[in-house]
């Protein structure tokens, strides 16, 4: 019978840890770019557009929900559509906040103390939902026009380009809706 002589395991060697780089909480200004913007003050605009998103999120979808009228099906559609891009956009936009080493709100009342605002519907009139809806599509669209150029000269130049594509998005969901109210 073979009997196995005295085993000399050798310790595993733990690595050093490398220091990990903390998030900023908030966004600091004036942090500077290379490109001579105040970065802080960027991002901070990047969280209150994140949170004007998510309230036209959750807008939308209850319009989704309430709308009645002769055109509610192809009116429903268009707005699951729209809910679900905003969920998106928003995610998208966080993301890019993410990647740039700052941190989101850590909840919802923190999104809506970084909200600028939306104007409220405040009639479930089809039309005057559409239409509070429309002044919102078209805000964002203004919000995120004026931040590209920001992004530009901080040097975020992938935020940049998606502003723009934001940007296209908001006019175009806009343009829909009205056409949807204008009569034939």
């Amino acid at each position: 019978m073979y009997t196995p002589g005295p085993q000399q395991y050798q310790p595993a060697e733990t690595p050093q840890a490398q220091p990990v780089p903390q998030p900023q909480d908030k966004p600091k200004a004036p942090a500077k770019s290379k490109a001579g913007g105040d970065v802080g003050a960027f991002i901070q605009q990047c969280i209150s557009l994140c949170a004007y998103l998510k309230e036209l999120e959750t807008q939308s979808h209850l319009i989704h929900l309430n709308y009645e009228g002769s055109n509610f099906l192809g009116v429903h559609a268009f707005l699951k559509d729209q809910y679900e891009a905003h969920l998106e956009q928003f995610d998208t936009l966080a993301e890019f906040i993410r990647s740039m080493d700052y941190l989101m709100p850590m909840c919802g009342m923190g999104l809506t103390d970084a909200s600028p605002g939306i104007q409220k519907v405040t009639s479930y009139k089809g039309t005057e939902q559409l239409g509070v809806y429309y002044k919102n599509l078209e805000e964002l669209g203004m919000k995120a026009k004026k931040l590209e150029p920001i992004a530009q000269k901080v040097g975020a130049i992938d935020i940049a380009n998606y502003l723009a594509d934001l940007t296209g998005q908001a006019f175009k969901a806009a343009w829909f809706i009205k056409a949807t109210l204008r009569n034939g």
